[in-house]
């Protein structure tokens, strides 16, 4: 996605920038996986459901044999191949509005921490391999003003399946975060912040001077970063 605001916002610019990562970061779910299977059943009924269970598991298999992350990114971004993308669009904000009323969707320490980095000034940017439509309802919520992650080959009015460059995992958040920095000559990475929960998430973090890596449980465990940028 690009590096544009996704939510302009008038004001000074920002004092520093906080990247988060979306899925088990800020919310409860992998929301990409989750959505699969709700527009599998949406269109197939129980069919559908069936089939999305069974190719989820063939990738987790796949990954469990060595497939990086990257590599099954693209795989599950391939399941959308065909699929018409106001349809696609149009069920993601059915899908978050049914699903985010959950009281535990949000991990509440992030959501608090997001809110104390914009009190203070921050512009907050959400940086993710999740399924793109996802990602806007999110940052809304949250005030993220940027949304940085993979973007959706389109042929037409249908996806084809294809990510437009590499997967927002590992490295290729690294090139987001490195880009919209760039766009912020003003901000020094070791003012900046960044949230994640994954091991491949250490890049990111290893790119500011304040890093979180949140638990499962929630809990945020600040990290040694490395300053890359």
């Amino acid at each position: 996605m690009s590096t544009e605001p996704l939510f302009p916002q008038n004001g000074p610019p920002p004092a520093y920038l906080v990247f988060c990562d979306i899925d088990d970061t800020l919310i409860r779910c992998r929301s990409g996986v989750e959505f699969l299977r709700h527009y599998a059943g949406s269109r197939h009924g129980a069919e559908g459901v069936r089939a999305t269970d069974e190719l989820l598991a063939d990738l987790y298999a796949r990954m469990a044999r060595g497939m990086s992350r990257e590599e099954a990114n693209r795989e599950y971004h391939r399941a959308w191949r065909r699929s018409p993308v106001e349809e696609v669009e149009d069920q993601a904000g059915l899908w978050y509005e049914e699903r985010s009323r959950a009281a535990d969707f949000y991990i509440t320490e992030t959501v608090d921490a997001l809110r104390r980095h914009r009190a203070a000034g921050a512009a907050v940017a959400l940086v993710s391999g999740s399924f793109p439509p996802l990602m806007p309802h999110v940052a809304e919520v949250v005030g993220a003003q940027y949304v940085l992650g993979a973007r959706l080959e389109r042929c037409g009015r249908v996806l084809t399946g294809e990510l437009m460059g590499r997967p927002a995992i590992g490295e290729g958040k690294c090139v987001l975060v490195r880009e919209l920095l760039d766009r912020h000559p003003h901000i020094d990475p070791q003012d900046c912040h960044a949230y994640g929960d994954h091991p491949s998430d250490l890049p990111m973090l290893h790119m500011v001077g304040h890093a979180t890596l949140v638990a499962p449980d929630g809990t945020h465990i600040p990290v040694q970063p490395t300053v890359m940028a």
